[in-house]
């Protein structure tokens, strides 16, 4: 473990998942906590994208920007909102210099899929439909974001590609839940790591999907067919029971013949990116920046 990581493992909170609103506040009070992002000089805005439901989005929009990202936040489809996801979304802004969409998408249980899904391709369309307004250019248009975010965004690439829907230039996915059987090595074996386990993932699953069969746009791990997908960009942590399905998507993603870049960060954990005094941390977030800023360039 990284030993500036592993300083704050005893600070991070147990998380109950089985309690969702509790665990929306622990969420909350963590979030509180980063550091607040520079988002001096860009338009920050809060609309309504039309849907039904209409979907709550957070515009971060830098001066001369005219790619964007479709911006998914963690939280196990459970916990998160454009609140919590404020500081990351502002970070992603302001060191790539792209748009930043923050979307706020509707959480499990009360809302289970496809509802989060629903609202994540419906943002995208609708910033593909109305790139002119929003200043953007409809082929520089990216998706991405953390954990189950990053699952979310791989589920409507694999839709837009299905349905022939709004063109995806990349995809950003750091730390992604891709596989609801949790069967991989690091599944299987990473049963106490920090923060995140093997068991709370079972629970982020139960609670996302309920009694409905698991398709591909839910677990894209279960995709057959990975040819024809946008450019992607995967992190993984090495401590992470999802660490291992992270990697086999990149490789999968690379024999169906689309182009990847996979950066496996040692000594870290699901989520330790938060700890943004560890100079791991910084790398990452640095990282995640510059690839989003070459891949819209």
């Amino acid at each position: 473990m990284d030993p500036e990581l592993e300083a704050f493992i005893p600070l991070f909170p147990a998380t109950d998942l089985s309690d969702p609103v509790a665990a929306r506040e622990e969420l909350t009070a963590l979030a509180v906590a980063v550091p607040p992002a520079n988002v001096e000089g860009m338009v920050v805005e809060d609309v309504l994208v039309p849907a039904d439901p209409p979907v709550p989005v957070r515009i971060y929009r830098p001066r001369q920007a005219r790619g964007a990202v479709i911006w998914l936040h963690g939280g196990g489809y459970v916990m998160g909102n454009l609140d919590t996801e404020h500081p990351w979304a502002g970070r992603v802004a302001d060191l790539s210099g792209a748009t930043v969409i923050s979307v706020g998408y509707r959480l499990a249980p009360e809302h289970p899929f496809p509802a989060a899904l629903d609202d994540a391709y419906a943002v995208l369309t609708w910033a593909s439909e109305h790139a002119s307004e929003l200043g953007l250019d409809p082929d520089l248009i990216a998706v991405g974001g953390h954990s189950a975010g990053a699952a979310l965004a791989a589920g409507i690439a694999l839709r837009a590609r299905d349905e022939r829907g709004p063109a995806i230039r990349f995809q950003l996915l750091h730390q992604p839940g891709l596989d609801d059987r949790q069967q991989t090595w690091s599944q299987r074996n990473f049963t106490g790591t920090p923060w995140m386990t093997r068991d709370k993932f079972a629970m982020v699953w139960r609670h996302y999907m309920g009694s409905r069969p698991v398709t591909p746009y839910a677990a894209p791990a279960r995709a057959e067919d990975l040819s024809g997908l946008p450019p992607a960009y995967v992190a993984t942590a090495e401590f992470d029971p999802l660490r291992d399905e992270g990697i086999e998507y990149a490789l999968r993603l690379l024999q169906a013949g689309v182009s990847v870049e996979l950066h496996q960060w040692p000594g870290t954990f699901h989520g330790s990116q938060a700890i943004v005094s560890a100079d791991v941390s910084r790398r990452q977030i640095a990282e995640l920046a510059a690839v989003l800023r070459r891949a819209l360039a």
